[in-house]
């Protein structure tokens, strides 16, 4: 669907509220498989990247 295969702002609240109503019927609770380990090594890792790296940092270094 693209903006103008809706003819006013009720008919896209209409279809969004037929979505939210059947997603919400179907829905499944999502198993993670990303543990909290996993989480810390990934941030340690990006820790020391950006130690050996800090030109390419998006964060600003503390003050």
């Amino acid at each position: 669907m693209a903006p103008n295969d809706f003819t006013d702002l009720a008919q896209v609240g209409n279809r969004l509220r037929a979505f939210e109503d059947r997603y919400n019927a179907t829905a499944q609770p999502f198993q993670w498989k990303f543990t909290h380990s996993d989480l810390d090594d990934l941030l340690a890792r990006l820790d020391r990247h950006t130690a050996d790296h800090p030109e390419e940092s998006s964060v600003a270094p503390a003050a």
